[in-house]
């Protein structure tokens, strides 16, 4: 299996904003130990919400955990059957050792209220998802 975190490179947490995430770090997990056997950080070239769902289908990600996400990025994961789990926060190696261990916090409404108003626009500073490409 391999788990893909959207992920902040300098703090080490799982980034807030799928849409705005800069940064995957990929988990390969063994399906029977449940053990992480190795993890890389990939850059994502700052691309647009359906080129951020082909480029984890084409890292081969089972799941991904994130921060909000909005409605549209939800469809796209669906529609490439990647499981996904929003509203998670905190260290990134923490969250998918949670995860494995069953015990992950994570909030299934944690998305982008604004998003669906303002789909096209730029948000400000701190917004949630980021600009649309």
């Amino acid at each position: 299996m391999r788990i893909a975190v959207c992920y902040d490179d300098k703090t080490g947490e799982v980034f807030g904003h799928f849409g705005e995430t800069q940064f995957f770090k990929l988990y390969e997990v063994d399906d029977d130990t449940k053990e992480i056997t190795a993890s890389e950080v990939k850059g994502t070239e700052g691309y647009s919400h359906t080129a951020l769902i082909g480029l984890l289908s084409y890292y081969g990600a089972d799941l991904l955990l994130s921060g909000g996400m909005g409605g549209h990025a939800r469809d796209l994961l669906d529609k490439a059957n990647i499981r996904y789990f929003p509203g998670v926060s905190g260290n990134a190696d923490e969250q998918v050792a949670a995860y494995l261990a069953g015990n992950l916090q994570y909030d299934m409404d944690a998305t982008c209220p604004h998003h669906e108003h303002h789909h096209g626009h730029d948000h400000e500073e701190g917004g949630c998802c980021g600009h649309h490409h």
